[in-house]
């Protein structure tokens, strides 16, 4: 797998570019439980269950539940107010994926792109703090459009250039790479999607551990064409 063979590559954020999946877990869990613990047990499932999906979504199903029991609570706006207010100071802080520079000028000819499942301003705004928003010439995109729209307008309506490779680390970040037609590799070390193993044995999907060993392949030349199979088996 020669990485300078894509014109495009479109990143995932938590979980891949940055560490901060659980940080996202337990602010979930610290906004609903005030409202209800039990439903906020329910919601980090839900979370977890569904990597890559906005928080406007998973805060829908956490109000229709609180409907469903009669429970009062703030709206979806104001949650993921209080949301936002839970997680920035920990995006500021968290670990980054190692060699990202690094992995930057090894693909000098193919345009970077973020499609996430995080608030679009506040990707964009954590991402300029961090010194990382240059790194991403095709554009920093998140929610409250959907992941799968996302990809799939940039590459239908706004001429994002063929062959295309999506990194991700979630159920979502596949469906949204296929619905766009691009090639897929799941990166397994920050992911919190507890079926990754089985469900990339099912549907043939390369797994690495990170963004690293994606970088040491390219310099090691040890992933060329089909060869990315040898980097399966991740359990």
């Amino acid at each position: 797998m020669n990485l300078a063979n894509y014109r495009t590559i479109v990143f995932d954020c938590d979980g891949v570019i940055l560490d901060s999946n659980r940080i996202k877990t337990e602010a979930f869990r610290d906004v609903a439980a005030p409202i209800d613990p039990e439903l906020a047990d329910e919601l980090v499932r839900y979370h977890v269950e569904n990597g890559g999906v906005s928080r406007y979504r998973k805060f829908d199903f956490f109000l229709q539940r609180c409907r469903e029991k009669g429970i009062e609570a703030p709206g979806n706006d104001e949650l993921c107010r209080r949301f936002g207010d839970r997680v920035r100071g920990g995006l500021l802080e968290c670990p980054v994926a190692e060699h990202l520079d690094a992995l930057r000028a090894a693909t000098p000819s193919s345009e970077w792109m973020v499609a996430s499942g995080a608030d679009q301003a506040e990707l964009r705004e954590v991402f300029k703090a961090r010194g990382l928003a240059s790194l991403f010439d095709a554009g920093i995109y998140g929610s409250p459009t959907g992941k799968r729209e996302i990809v799939r307008r940039a590459f239908e309506q706004h001429g994002r250039a063929r062959p295309g490779l999506m990194l991700g680390d979630s159920r979502e970040d596949y469906m949204a790479a296929i619905g766009a037609d691009l090639d897929f590799v799941f990166l397994a070390a920050w992911s919190e999607f507890g079926k990754l193993a089985q469900f990339a044995r099912e549907n043939d999907i390369p797994v690495l551990e990170n963004l690293a060993q994606l970088f040491r392949g390219q310099q090691s030349q040890a992933c060329s064409g089909s060869n990315i199979d040898r980097f399966r088996g991740h359990s």
